[in-house]
């Protein structure tokens, strides 16, 4: 074998080598990738199912309303939520632009939102923020009294039944149309044990 045989099978073992060790890192990549992929889906997951909801802390549950507007096709969705914002935890513009604010209430599955808390959003939410769509989002129930008040002043409101639906993917628009002051129930969930 020759020199220059030696040197031609050198740069054969280099070249497969390169070409192996870049194959390598490219399957490492994937692989990070893939992972990541898969994080994030049981993020999705957890996140869809009510008990992921429940464990949300309040500015949480606000940017996850946020995040279900978006997916549902709503622009300029902001989160606003916090101390000054006059009941508009989440402001943004429905698919056919008409101006949505939203009033978030994480509460535990046993408590209820009362009519005080939907006449102070109800004081605020057209004349303050002018919405053309006034929605509050509760991850509890609503009392009679608070649906009836909604159903009056034509207040939007979902429930923990409803938003369980938007959270499985029941799009937004479908759901603004179901009319919970007269159909939903203010029986209260059980808490847990």
């Amino acid at each position: 074998m020759g020199a220059g045989m030696v040197v031609l099978v050198a740069l054969v073992v280099l070249a497969v080598a390169s070409v192996v060790g870049a194959l390598v890192r490219v399957g490492r990549r994937e692989a990070g990738a893939e992972r990541d992929r898969l994080a994030e889906e049981a993020r999705v997951r957890a996140l869809r199912s009510m008990e992921g909801i429940w464990l949300l802390d309040g500015r949480g549950f606000e940017e996850y309303v946020a995040e279900l507007c978006r997916r549902d096709g709503c622009t300029e969705v902001r989160v606003a939520g916090g101390a000054g914002d006059l009941g508009a935890d989440v402001t943004g513009r429905l698919p056919d632009g008409r101006k949505l604010v939203i009033q978030c209430k994480r509460y535990a599955k046993h408590r209820t939102v009362g009519s005080p808390d939907l006449q102070r959003f109800n004081g605020t939410a057209r004349d303050e923020h002018g919405a053309d769509v006034p929605l509050f989002v509760a991850s509890c129930k609503f009392t009679r009294q608070a649906r009836e008040f909604a159903a009056r002043r034509a207040l939007v409101l979902f429930d923990v039944d409803l938003l369980g639906f938007w959270n499985s993917g029941t799009m937004l628009v479908t759901l603004l149309d179901l009319d919970i002051g007269r159909s939903g129930t203010n029986r209260k969930l059980r808490p847990d044990r």
